[in-house]
Order: C-alpha cells, then sequence, then structure tokens
C-alpha cells in the first residue's frame, strides 16, 4: 500500500499567500518562499504553489517566486494557476516545478491533456477539478470558481485520466475555507471511479478531517492551508495522529 502524502497548499495573489472561504473572501497569510520553507523543514511529503488570481486576471503565472521555492524547497513541487497551453507547462516546469496543475484550460481545451502528457509525461500532469455541489451532483467550475460549466465533476474526472492526467486535485468549493471536514462523499465517489491518484483538497480543520478524507474518502493525499498557516496544527502532530490511526504515512 503507497504511503499517504500531507500537502501544504499556497494559495497565492499578487506575491502574497492568501486564504478564504469558498474560494472568496481572501485575506493574506504571508511570504510563499518564507511559508514553503518552513513546510519543508516540518517534513511535508510535497508543496502545491496556486497562483489564485492569474486565471480570472488574465495574466501569467509568478514563475520568478516558483523559482525562488524551487532554490530551497528539495520536496515536489506542483504549480498551478495561469497555466494555458503547452508553452506554459513548459516555463513553469523549467522554472522549478516538478509537476503542474490546472484547471480552466483543462476544460476549456481538453485536448491539451492529451497534448501534454504526449509530451511532458502523465506523471507531472495534476488536472485540479474545482467542484460545487449542484443537488444530488456536482458542477465543474472554471475561473478561480467564478463560471459554472454545467459539466459533472466525476465524469470529468474520468475523462482527465481518459486523456493522460497522472492526478486529480479534487477542490470542493462548499467546503473551501470552512474547516468543518473534507466533502467525504464527493472525494469516495472520485476516488473510486479513477485509478490514479486524488488529491482531496477543501475543509481541513483538524487532524480527525484529514483521516476521514483518506479512510472514509478513500483519497491518496490531502491538502491542508489554514490548519497549517494558523499554527493549529503541525506537519508531524498530524502525521503522529494518522500513524496512530494505523494510516501508512511518510
Amino acid at each position: 500500500m503507497l504511503s499517504k502524502r500531507i500537502i501544504p497548499c499556497l494559495d497565492v495573489d499578487d506575491g502574497v499567500v492568501m486564504k478564504g472561504c469558498n474560494f472568496t473572501q481572501l485575506k493574506k497569510v504571508g511570504d510563499p518562499v518564507e511559508l514553503a520553507e518552513f513546510y519543508y523543514r516540518e517534513n511535508a511529503d510535497e508543496l502545491i504553489f496556486l497562483d489564485i488570481g492569474a486565471s480570472w486576471k488574465n495574466r501569467q503565472t509568478t514563475l520568478n517566486i516558483v523559482e525562488n521555492i524551487s532554490k530551497k524547497v528539495f520536496i515536489p513541487l506542483t504549480v498551478g494557476g495561469g497555466i494555458r497551453n503547452i508553452d506554459d507547462i513548459r516555463r513553469a516546469l523549467l522554472a522549478g516545478a516538478d509537476k503542474v496543475s490546472f484547471c480552466s484550460a483543462a476544460l476549456k481545451n481538453p485536448q491539451l491533456i492529451a497534448d501534454a502528457a504526449n509530451i511532458f509525461g502523465s506523471q507531472c500532469l495534476v488536472i485540479s477539478v474545482d467542484a460545487k455541489r449542484k443537488g444530488n451532483s456536482w458542477n465543474c467550475f472554471i475561473n478561480g470558481g467564478r463560471i459554472d460549466t454545467n459539466l459533472d465533476a466525476i465524469e470529468w474526472a474520468k475523462r482527465c485520466e481518459q486523456l493522460g492526467a497522472g492526478e486529480i486535485l479534487l477542490n470542493s468549493i462548499d467546503a473551501d475555507g470552512m474547516k468543518s471536514g473534507f466533502d467525504l462523499e464527493l472525494t469516495r465517489l472520485v476516488s473510486n471511479s479513477v485509478p490514479i491518484p486524488v488529491i482531496a483538497s477543501g475543509g481541513a480543520g483538524s487532524p480527525e478531517h484529514l483521516y476521514a478524507a483518506l479512510e472514509i474518502g478513500q483519497a491518496d493525499a490531502v491538502l491542508a492551508a489554514s490548519i497549517l498557516h494558523s499554527a493549529t496544527y503541525s506537519i508531524s502532530h498530524i502525521k503522529q495522529y494518522l500513524t496512530e490511526k494505523g494510516v501508512k504515512v511518510r
């Protein structure tokens, strides 16, 4: 059985780490390079850097920050936000990213997934699925959760895998920043629908929530932001808790 991963997320806009609720009400948290170094020393398994303003503001990803992080942090680094084409993916990888994540571009042009997988390999493609509940199902949203595509999130995750995605970053817009737990139903449905790793995101408020996402939701990894940025829990505390619960962690 593969070890489960604990992944801090740096949501960055205009060079500052931000955090909000339901993809809105953003508040400043700190410097992305300093936080990345801190989580690296705390034994994070990976890091995800998301330029959350790049897509809807129609600007390029702030790769100078990515370059600075990659010089000081030696764990897998995923970079997303503002990735629109093959050249953007190449630039992110050259800046130091080990993997690249994109959401809006994939939904607007699914062929980009296949083309990127053919050029760079599936192992470095993390397709982000921003999902919000609509009745008894979940729809995919683009542009930082601003536009409903009316596309079913579970069916889209399946198609992403078929096109060549290596991982799914599953973001629950409903649970984002609420610290009341992950959307376990959504997480389990997606995890059981695709053979590739699923990273659960949105809702982490305690180690118990992360455990539930890994065990009940059957995610392969969990993303955490609020509870780590606020120093409510440390990564070592979370890993110790999971180990005591019988979860294999790195």
